[in-house]
């Protein structure tokens, strides 16, 4: 998988759909707002990149509507359907 470093952060793509992955666009749009996360979605729509953060279900700032295994449910309900998007995990 690939890793990007953005500032002191390491991401790595654990998921690539339909190739939403588009480096530039990613770290033109990761600003230190997302440096928390520990996983970052970006989802294609109308042409525009969108980026969401995640928790980790053990992180103690994970809510109902950050944790990360309720990602899939995230992309059926608040992305267009079947949009190309991404997964970042941060390492």
């Amino acid at each position: 998988m690939e890793k990007i470093n953005i500032d002191k952060n390491t991401y790595e793509i654990i998921k690539n759909y339909r190739n939403g992955f588009v480096k530039e666009d990613f770290i033109n749009l990761c600003t230190d707002y997302f440096y928390d996360y520990d996983y970052i979605v970006g989802d294609w729509a109308y042409g525009k990149l969108r980026l969401k953060g995640f928790y980790d279900k053990s992180n103690k700032k994970c809510k109902e509507l950050n944790n990360f295994d309720n990602v899939d449910a995230y992309i059926k309900n608040n992305c267009a359907f079947d949009c190309k998007y991404f997964i970042a995990k941060r390492i």
